[in-house]
């Protein structure tokens, strides 16, 4: 296809939006040329270039290949903000503030699952709790949920949810220091009292899948990863309390936009400076959030092994039932990076995109530390999954960032008029992938030609640099909400 107009491209896997108008940076996409006409389609390139517009964005307004539109950001988009002169917009973050994913190895090899598949996945699925709404077995009190918010995954292993292992390869070791329980309303709070361990709907997922390839024996090995492996992947967020939180925050930063005089194109980039009471503010209720979030994932990981422990009768030590890593893909982190020869302070939003930190940096779990971050890249219920490294191209041009999963393709609207949840049912179970979910519906909203193809999605990473393949695996067992 020809480029479009505006858009000029530099090599293979990127293309510029000129710095033109209002953009005190240029955007940059990372896309195939196949892939861009779709891009083209849905308005996300002009939230690249509007993410441009705010003030304080160093370098330039990122997207990876998994762009889509989204709320003010597109989902997949990337931006730095420098930390005294900047801006932090929920829109950068989204809603579902650290929906990321976990990747839990076993020592079992696929052949010795399939015979118990069904009944893991009834044990699973009656054990976490899942779909729209869903609350789970705990039920915590204000005080308790104000733990889970400052201190999160920690909460969770202090309760018996986990070990010490779990912490170490987390991002963040699972918990973000900024965060400030008080700075969540009580709105938020009450919904967060009764979803702790719980799945959710939508694109969230529980699977049992198989390592199938391997690319990078060394790195591989490195993660504990072989042919032939089954492995847990889990996918899910903040629930209620993460979606309710950005929700607050919004309200607070149009105020903050007319306060401060910020000129911004579209009122979904709402923001505040960063080092703003309301800036600051919202970056502790975030990453609150994104704690909850972290305490959320290590609850379903304890009962993960559980489900394996009573199928299998043997215990999770023998079984192997480790935390590979978890990465967070909607969310702020503040970091040092380098600009211009020296290290500055910075804000980056990510969403819909993940860290892909390159070997040595000192937030990488010290036994990866060697190789790099291991990156995490979900399929879609039918399709591939990936786990990736970071690398020191990511770090020069994409602030350590990159893919998250697939991206849509395909509206939920337009996916209902296209296939019954029973039919999607029935392809999956021809592919040998068996389905557990309480809502056909959302099996259809979620059917995997919905989304981009995530092999060329994550071509396009390992093409460009800022990720490269270590292994992929397909599922087996999924459970949808």
């Amino acid at each position: 296809m020809a480029v479009p107009i505006g858009i000029k491209k530099l090599d293979a896997y990127r293309y510029e939006i000129p710095k033109t108008g209002g953009m005190n940076v240029p955007g940059l996409i990372y896309t195939s040329e196949k892939m861009l006409s779709a891009i083209c389609k849905d308005g996300a390139l002009q939230q690249v270039a509007n993410v441009a517009y705010l003030p304080g964005i160093i370098g330039r307004s990122l997207a990876m290949p998994d762009i889509h539109w989204g709320y003010g950001f597109p989902i997949g988009g990337v931006a730095a903000m420098d930390y005294n002169t900047g801006v932090i917009s929920p829109g950068g973050i989204g809603y579902d503030i650290n929906c990321g994913v976990r990747l839990i190895r076993t020592n079992l090899k696929m052949e010795e699952v399939k015979p118990k598949l069904e009944e893991l996945l009834n044990i699973l699925f009656t054990n976490i709790p899942s779909g729209v709404g869903s609350t789970g077995k705990i039920n915590l009190s204000n005080d308790d949920v104000a733990q889970v918010l400052n201190t999160g995954a920690g909460w969770a292993v202090s309760q018996g949810y986990g070990s010490k292992s779990d912490l170490e390869h987390t991002e963040e070791n699972g918990s973000i220091e900024y965060a400030n329980s008080e700075k969540v309303s009580p709105r938020a709070i009450t919904r967060g009292k009764e979803q702790l361990g719980t799945l959710g709907a939508g694109n969230h997922f529980i699977e049992l899948q198989e390592v199938v390839e391997v690319y990078d024996e060394k790195i591989a090995n490195a993660y504990g990863l072989w042919l032939g492996q089954a492995v847990m992947m889990i996918h899910t967020g903040s629930r209620g309390l993460g979606y309710q939180v950005c929700d607050d925050y919004l309200k607070t930063m149009g105020d903050a936009v007319r306060k401060y005089g910020i000129s911004i194109p579209d009122r979904q980039l709402a923001c505040a400076p960063v080092t703003s009471p309301e800036g600051k503010a919202y970056f502790a209720a975030m990453s609150a959030a994104a704690n909850y979030a972290w305490a959320n994932r290590q609850v379903i990981t304890h009962w993960i092994r559980e489900s394996f422990e009573h199928t299998f009768r043997i215990g999770a030590g023998k079984l192997g039932l480790d935390v590979v890593y978890d990465v967070a893909h909607n969310i702020g982190k503040i970091e040092e990076h380098t600009v211009n020869g020296k290290l500055k302070k910075v804000v980056i939003h990510r969403k819909g995109a993940t860290r892909s930190f390159a070997a040595g940096r000192s937030e990488i779990p010290t036994d990866y530390r060697v190789y790099g971050q291991p990156v995490l890249v979900p399929g879609s219920m039918g399709t591939a999954s990936y786990v990736l490294v970071g690398t020191e191209k990511a770090m020069s041009e994409t602030w350590g960032s990159t893919c998250h999963g697939a991206g849509r393709v395909m509206s939920r609207t337009e996916a209902l008029k296209r296939k019954r949840g029973e039919d999607v049912v029935n392809e999956l179970n021809a592919q040998g992938i068996m389905i557990k979910s309480k809502s056909r519906k959302t099996i259809a909203e979620e059917m995997p030609q919905a989304y981009k193809d995530v092999n060329a999605v994550v071509d396009v990473c390992h093409e460009s640099g800022i990720a490269r393949r270590v292994a992929r695996m397909v599922p087996v067992g999924v459970i949808k909400g």
